[in-house]
């Protein structure tokens, strides 16, 4: 009988966990709005994309691409430092395509771009108030605050950007060049 309890209690905290790992802000089965859709994917990605964190200058950045992480992971991005609450802009124009948490990237949004190509903000403090799945934004245009946010919660206030070409978590690419 205990063994019986004891494992019915783990069931049942695995599943507790699997629901508090993600949680997104609106269903993550939302629509896009297709016409803008097709404008992006239409679009060409610029080579040289503005720094997505306020006050930030090339000079600042370091190049984390790649860096080891946890569990053998590499580093799919670049880690911009600026003290929390720092506001942070898209580097492009773009549709809200997802907003959530997440054990990883803490409070994250994806931004699909020009060319289809998807932009990843993770580690906020906070998501601008408002901003939802389906907003067309522009490049300059507010989506959240630094902060240090899922696995960086023991590390310095940051925004991890990422780029991927090829869809969602798909063709990653290193962002250092494009913010130089």
């Amino acid at each position: 009988m205990l063994r019986f309890i004891s494992t019915l209690l783990l069931g049942l905290s695995i599943l507790w966990i699997a629901a508090c790992t993600s949680t997104p802000k609106k269903p993550a089965t939302t629509a896009l709005p297709l016409d803008q859709v097709q404008k992006l994917k239409n679009m060409q990605l610029k080579s040289s994309l503005p720094i997505p964190v306020h006050n930030i200058k090339a000079k600042q950045l370091r190049d984390t691409w790649a860096a080891a992480r946890s569990h053998g992971r590499k580093h799919e991005g670049i880690d911009i430092m600026a003290p929390r609450g720092t506001k942070v802009f898209s580097a492009t124009e773009g549709l809200i395509a997802d907003l959530r948490n997440n054990n990883l990237g803490g409070k994250v949004v994806w931004i699909m771009g020009p060319a289809g190509t998807w932009h990843y903000y993770a580690h906020l403090d906070e998501h601008k108030r408002g901003l939802n799945v389906g907003d067309y934004v522009k490049k300059g245009d507010l989506i959240g605050y630094v902060g240090n946010t899922g696995n960086a919660r023991h590390t310095a206030p940051h925004l991890h950007y990422g780029i991927y070409l090829d869809g969602k978590g798909r063709g990653v690419v290193n962002p250092y060049p494009y913010l130089r």
